[in-house]
């Protein structure tokens, strides 16, 4: 059975509506996927919602709700959300679910009769927000900004300053933790230390980029904690699923949602075979402690050999406002379902353009900062200037002067016009602007290969800039007036036309909205399916483009 590309985003907790980070995550796992099935692979992208725990359980008394109408409710946010911004994923798991919540009960009781769990009492420091104990040990090393898998300042001492009423500060989130006793199962993280300090090593690819990667290893130099509790008292905690070897206990939602990744291909999708291991893991970079210790220490106890541990695990940065990450108790979230149907709703295609604002603003991986003058910067100059100036200028001298019929140049007939004028231009030397954008399947894939979704999309753009050099270089209007010029006019249009085509199958991954109108309004059918596809066409054939090609990105003035 051939291997199937699994990629797999968080699954996001909703405690409150999504917000940019969560769209980050999933613009970026939804483009990959959908890079492989245009080049026809098999692909299967999994997202979902983390639904349990004492957070949720807070958020829904709040609002007057019992915890599973509230998820319900929030969920529909986020399935919306992804709906708007063109998300197509395979699988959308709910960790309320029946099958799920068997899944994990029958993993937890795999390790349980394994003798891989431990109950003890449990003394030490609580995270509400975060769900996460801290014991005394791991705060006292905790200024090491890898400790928390953030940037975070040293550990606060109780009762010293910057501490809230004697309490110390979450090394993760910087909020005061709260004293806890209590009884609970464990799972050995200390006793399999040397084993993923060696896998680690082994795999320099298990967590990219490479700053995560140094992140991790600094994290592996510190002692590990002896032991990661699994399960909350119900006594405390209500919402979760139940401990099927006691009825004392629920899941720790970390636990719960972790397995996510493991309950679908091997449960819920019924024996999926063909996904094990997963290729990605998508994750913000505050998440990286859960995924790269947690995880694999997980699977190394349920028995899952180190050739079956997920191949990567990429853990972007971080949206700010400024300099300030956002955050939820901040209060300087942005909302995407407000940028996309409030600062953009006079755009036809206003989910796309922030589609490629997120992919194209910053290097995947790299923390950036979010302003409207920025997405409208990238708006007016790229899409408006480049892409979309293209398009408009193509299809209106098509119509103009050819009456709207596409010519089709091979590319062994191109002559002066079709190659060398345009060769002489950029940095690239003499290549033709056929070259150019042939060669963007090559650019594109390496870019993808290492997840530059912004290298991918600079080169694609790269050529739409050249392309419109080239109307400069070659003057059709001129050409149109001069008797005895038509076939350099039907040439010139006809490789604009055909850079056009190839410049839409590739932008598909990004902007699938904008590439399937450019398809449409060359006079194809359909929308960019294939990445073969993106040759030079050699076939000569009667086509016309739609006869309608209104204008893909109206100007916007720049805010404030």
């Amino acid at each position: 059975m051939s291997k199937t590309i699994y990629l797999t985003t968080p699954l996001y907790y909703v405690n409150a509506s999504p917000h940019i980070g969560h769209s980050y995550t999933e613009v970026a796992a939804d483009a990959l996927a959908r890079y492989y099935r245009l080049k026809g692979e098999p692909v299967f992208l999994l997202t979902g919602t983390d639904e349990h725990g004492q957070k949720i359980a807070q958020a829904a008394a709040a609002a007057g709700q019992e915890p599973q109408a509230f998820v319900d409710r929030v969920v529909g946010t986020f399935q919306s959300l992804w709906k708007t911004l063109d998300i197509r994923y395979d699988r959308f798991i709910r960790t309320t679910e029946p099958a799920h919540i068997t899944a994990v009960q029958e993993l937890l009781a795999q390790l349980y009769d394994g003798k891989k769990l431990t109950r003890a009492e449990y003394q030490g420091w609580y995270c509400t927000p975060d769900e996460t104990f801290w014991t005394e040990g791991e705060l006292a090393t905790a200024g090491a900004p890898s400790r928390a898998g953030t940037s975070s300042p040293p550990h606060a001492e109780r009762g010293a300053p910057g501490s809230v009423a004697g309490a110390p500060l979450c090394p993760s989130c910087q909020r005061p933790l709260e004293s806890a006793k209590e009884e609970g199962w464990y799972l050995r993280l200390r006793a399999h230390e040397d084993w993923l300090k060696q896998f680690v090593r082994q795999h320099p690819q298990f967590v990219r980029p490479e700053t995560r990667y140094n992140e991790l290893k600094s994290l592996l130099e510190q002692p590990l904690p002896e032991y990661l509790c699994i399960t909350r008292p119900k006594s405390r905690v209500s919402w979760g699923i139940p401990v099927p070897f006691s009825a004392d206990h629920v899941v720790y939602v970390w636990f719960d949602a972790l397995l996510n990744y493991l309950t679908v291909p091997r449960y819920l999708e019924r024996q999926r075979k063909d996904l094990w291991p997963p290729d990605v893991h998508f994750i913000g970079k505050d998440i990286l402690r859960h995924h790269a210790l947690y995880w694999p220490i997980m699977l190394h106890e349920l028995g899952v050999p180190d050739e079956q541990m997920p191949k990567t695990i990429f853990a972007h940065g971080w949206w700010k406002i400024g300099e300030q990450k956002m955050s939820k108790s901040l209060g300087n979230i942005v909302d995407p379902t407000a940028v996309v149907g409030g600062l953009l709703k006079d755009q036809p295609y206003a989910a796309d353009v922030y589609r490629y604002f997120l992919l194209r603003e910053i290097p995947f991986g790299q923390d950036g900062s979010f302003s409207e003058e920025a997405i409208l910067k990238r708006l007016n100059t790229d899409l408006g200037n480049d892409l979309g100036n293209l398009v408009n200028r193509t299809l209106s001298m098509l119509d103009r002067y050819l009456q709207g019929a596409v010519p089709v140049v091979p590319k062994d007939q191109l002559d002066i016009l079709g190659d060398q004028i345009v060769g002489g231009a950029g940095a690239e030397g003499r290549r033709g602007l056929a070259d150019a954008a042939e060669s963007l399947t090559e650019t594109v894939q390496r870019a993808m290969d290492h997840l530059e979704f912004s290298v991918a999309l600079e080169a694609i753009m790269g050529v739409a800039s050249r392309a419109n050099q080239y109307i400069e270089l070659s003057a059709p209007w001129k050409l149109a007036k001069q008797p005895g010029n038509e076939r350099q006019l039907k040439q010139v249009l006809g490789v604009l036309a055909e850079v056009l085509r190839i410049v839409s199958i590739h932008m598909e991954p990004f902007m699938p909205s904008v590439a399937r109108a450019i398809w449409q309004q060359l006079g194809l059918h359909g929308e960019p399916a294939r990445l073969s596809d993106a040759r030079w066409s050699t076939t000569v054939e009667n086509r016309s483009i739609a006869k309608d090609h209104p204008v893909l990105f109206p100007r916007m003035e720049t805010v404030g």
